[in-house]
C-alpha cells in the first residue's frame, strides 16, 4: 500500500482589518499588478464602502475594472463571463471584494 505525500501551495494572501483597505496601491504595486479587475456583488457594490475604496485606486491612479455580477454560489457561466471582463479589459490581477462568492470567484 502506498502513502500519498503532497504539498500545494496556493499563492493567495486575504488581507482585512480597520484600514487596511488603505494599503491596496502599495500591495498592487508590491505585486506587480498594473490594472486590477476588482469583483464584488451586485449589493456590496452598491454601498458606500466600495465607494471609498474605488476613490482610494483613482486617487493613487490605478486603472481597474469592476465586475460586480458576482451571483451567490457562482457557477461555471458567472465565472466564464468575468474572465470575459478580466480579458476584454486587459486586467493583470483581481482584487476579489466582498464575501464567500466574491472570494470564491475571484
Amino acid at each position: 500500500m502506498s502513502k500519498l505525500i503532497s504539498k500545494w501551495n496556493y499563492p493567495t494572501t486575504v488581507r482585512f482589518g480597520a484600514g487596511r483597505i488603505k494599503e491596496l496601491p502599495d500591495v498592487l504595486d508590491a505585486t506587480g499588478i498594473k490594472r486590477p479587475l476588482f469583483v464584488t456583488d451586485p449589493g456590496l457594490a452598491k454601498l458606500p464602502v466600495v465607494a471609498s475604496t474605488l476613490k482610494i485606486l483613482d486617487d493613487a491612479k490605478v486603472p481597474y475594472g469592476v465586475f460586480s455580477e458576482v451571483k451567490p454560489n457562482p457557477v461555471d457561466s458567472n465565472l466564464t463571463a468575468g474572465i470575459a471582463v478580466f480579458q476584454k479589459g486587459k486586467h493583470d490581477g483581481v482584487i476579489a471584494f466582498g464575501g464567500g462568492s466574491a472570494l470564491d470567484l475571484g
